[in-house]
């Protein structure tokens, strides 16, 4: 049991007070932003973006606000956390965390269609290149949520197995919590909640000694997702993008079939944050729609073949 790493690393970069101070989880989004950014100036100087280096910014920045984040927020509410919608303020406070990568995914959808409309550029050229930088963002938000010590993995006995003391804030280990609690009051009384004392592991090491026993050693899944959906998605797409000659349209397809296919794996290790659908989590769920999804890309990208400035054919 030694062996297991327990998880209590800081969600705060720095602290002005207790509760106040940037988190890593929005950190993310700043990175993620950045490379993103990075990333389509250099797809746009290469020709594979049809947009000027110029117009890069004012793309991702709109992007970035009404497809990841409201679309992400609100993928979260509709499809895992519809009570708080009987308090729309907590709907605001995105700094907890509470992001949907598949409402995400949709929201982006959406907004490269208004604005390739809008500036009379093509949809899936756009819709392209910016899945090539998505697995970025990915990577980074998964990193978040494994500092976060949230959205981790399903019990495992594994050398790299961990423990994460936030797994008694779940109401179904409130007896679990309750021993936790009650030895932890032994070595500090103040400590009188769960959250507390999920707070209080980074101060008193010995009470950390003490969970060892109590928590429950299991998969890592955050940094399962991180290296596959972030490191191998980007490999995958950057190879097709840059190696090959291939219509507007067949990338997106690739994000959404290898996306899907990589998240249903993991969840088989991810303890579920919601209600099963049948034998599936959520996220398998809403995966599976993803895969159809893009084989429609491609069924119409093979259909309909267009490209990008750089691999147009010359004129004859």
């Amino acid at each position: 049991m030694l062996a297991y790493y327990l998880h209590n690393l800081d969600p705060f970069i720095f602290h002005f007070s207790a509760n106040v101070g940037p988190r890593w989880y929005g950190m993310a989004y700043v990175l993620a932003f950045l490379c993103g950014f990075a990333l389509l100036v250099r797809l746009a100087r290469r020709g594979f973006l049809d947009l000027g280096v110029e117009q890069v910014g004012d793309f991702i920045t709109w992007g970035a606000l009404f497809g990841v984040m409201i679309g992400g927020r609100l993928g979260y509410i509709l499809f895992y956390k519809p009570e708080m919608l009987r308090e729309p303020l907590s709907i605001l406070r995105v700094w907890e965390g509470g992001m949907s990568s598949h409402g995400g995914m949709l929201g982006l959808v959406f907004f490269t269609l208004f604005y390739a409309r809008r500036h009379r550029v093509s949809w899936t050229n756009l819709g392209d290149n910016l899945v090539v930088a998505a697995p970025i963002g990915l990577f980074f938000g998964r990193c978040a949520n494994f500092i976060n010590g949230e959205l981790y993995g399903r019990a495992a006995t594994l050398p790299w197995a961990m423990q994460f003391p936030k797994e008694l804030l779940e109401p179904a280990n409130a007896a679990q919590a309750e021993r936790a609690l009650a030895a932890s009051q032994q070595i500090d009384p103040s400590i009188t909640s769960p959250e507390m004392l999920v707070a209080s592991l980074r101060h008193h090491p010995e009470i950390g000694a003490g969970l060892r026993g109590v928590l429950t050693p299991r998969h890592p899944s955050q940094l399962y997702e991180a290296f596959f959906e972030g490191i191998v998605l980007f490999v995958i797409l950057w190879f097709v993008r840059t190696r090959t000659r291939s219509p507007n349209g067949i990338l997106t397809g690739l994000f959404f079939i290898f996306y899907a296919v990589f998240r249903i794996v993991v969840e088989f290790f991810r303890e579920p944050d919601a209600p099963l659908v049948g034998m599936f989590t959520r996220g398998q769920f809403f995966s599976f729609f993803l895969i159809l999804l893009g084989f429609g890309y491609i069924f119409w990208a093979r259909l309909h073949p267009t490209y990008p400035r750089k691999l147009e054919a010359p004129a004859r």
